[in-house]
């Protein structure tokens, strides 16, 4: 095979948008800038389906000062796609990239879209054509496979810790129960996350259901009863994932009639889960008042809540991934790995050790009970949320003696 012609690399985002994925993107083309061997920068619109229809705009002509603000912009400034290409549609994305003598391609999103990289990887290697193909991490699930942590998760789980901190206070205020429907069909950490808003010992939520646990319906109302006697108020997160002891969506099995994407999975993000979760409580357990939000999109792209962390990561991987393609020998993935109590080191791992892989919540971080975290999770995640968490308080309420209430 032919060296590399770095002059001119192609870059993309696929799957649902970020906070800070257009760090990644700013970092990979401004760090693609530095090199002389490199000559255009090509951004793809709406990922790999601008790829295959030669959508491309110019971003050498873009000015630093411009991509700096994107940069601090929510959401895919390239704009972002749900195709799921197979070999046919790879391949139509190979083609696309010899016609225009693409030396680097740069793809931005979660482990379908490094199974995209890995197949234009070994499609350019089967013709003899000269590519270096890097995938930069993006997912708010936290569930690529072998590295700490992604890109987009922390801004994320910083939103849900917030969310629940401000729904426990309005909980507190008004008492009853609160169901909040966190994304996460497969991992429950972005659910997990709403145990970072707890302050005080009786905060919420007291209850957290991930898909990692199966979900059985007695024992939730049972939890959600227990808790409600205690406190007299119930403040819940369940992930959209939970499934029953035989992988039965929850969604699913409540549901009346059953939504399904394009690929043939559940949808998940809707409001059933929420309202069906609403009236199991109302109609088993008899209490009027329980309100239920699913926070959907919100969760991706939630203005002025981005972790500080988050996007220095989420820039340094954009980075990373440039450097590696050009001063290294072969193509891969960028991952994040922790080191001491929170620094981080990025190597380039394989793509078959990512690609089309699904990483859970380890046992350490799910309670016993099964409907809690851990302190180990609780360490784990703190330093991903950044700087500059808001804070809650209460008054001390010294209680004034009855008078008449109690005259007796």
């Amino acid at each position: 095979m032919s060296k590399i012609d770095f002059s001119k690399v192609l870059v993309a985002q696929g799957g649902g948008p970020t906070a800070v994925i257009n760090q990644s993107l700013v970092g990979a083309v401004l760090e693609s800038r530095k090199f002389r061997e490199v000559e255009r920068v090509y951004g793809a619109f709406h990922g790999v389906r601008g790829v295959v229809n030669e959508e491309f705009a110019d971003l050498t002509q873009e000015t630093t000062h411009n991509l700096e603000l994107v940069a601090g912009t929510p959401s895919s400034a390239l704009g972002s796609t749900r195709d799921k290409p197979d070999l046919k549609y790879c391949q139509e994305i190979f083609k696309v990239l010899q016609a225009h003598k693409i030396g680097c391609f740069f793809y931005i999103g979660g482990n379908d879209s490094s199974d995209t990289v890995r197949i234009v990887s070994q499609e350019a290697k089967a013709h003899g054509y000269p590519l270096r193909a890097v995938h930069i991490p993006k997912t708010i699930d936290n569930d690529l496979t072998v590295n700490d942590h992604t890109p987009g998760f922390p801004s994320a789980a910083r939103f849900v810790a917030q969310a629940f901190a401000g729904a426990n206070l309005d909980n507190w205020a008004l008492p009853g129960v609160y169901i909040g429907v966190v994304m996460g069909r497969h991992a429950g950490f972005l659910t997990a996350a709403s145990a970072l808003g707890k302050k005080f010992p009786d905060d919420g939520p007291h209850l957290i259901y991930i898909p990692e646990r199966p979900f059985v319906v007695e024992k939730f109302l049972a939890d959600v009863k227990a808790t409600m006697d205690r406190l007299g108020r119930c403040v819940i997160a369940v992930s959209e994932g939970v499934c029953d002891e035989n992988h039965t969506p929850i969604a699913e099995k409540l549901a009346k009639q059953v939504e399904r994407d394009d690929h043939g999975n559940v949808h998940l993000g809707g409001g059933a889960l929420a309202d069906n979760l609403t009236d199991l409580i109302k109609e088993k357990l008899g209490f009027k008042r329980v309100r239920a939000d699913t926070f959907g999109y919100l969760q991706r792209s939630f203005v002025g809540c981005v972790s500080d962390v988050d996007q220095r990561e989420a820039r340094e991987v954009g980075e990373k991934a440039v450097q590696y393609a050009i001063w290294g020998d072969r193509d891969g993935t960028v991952t994040i790995h922790r080191t001491g109590f929170y620094s981080v080191d990025y190597r380039l791992t394989p793509l078959e050790e990512v690609a089309a892989k699904t990483r859970t919540m380890p046992d350490e971080f799910i309670s016993p009970c099964g409907s809690d975290v851990t302190d180990a999770f609780r360490y784990y995640l703190r330093p991903l949320l950044g700087s500059g968490m808001p804070d809650a308080y209460r008054l001390r309420l010294a209680r004034v003696p009855k008078i008449l209430k109690g005259q007796g």
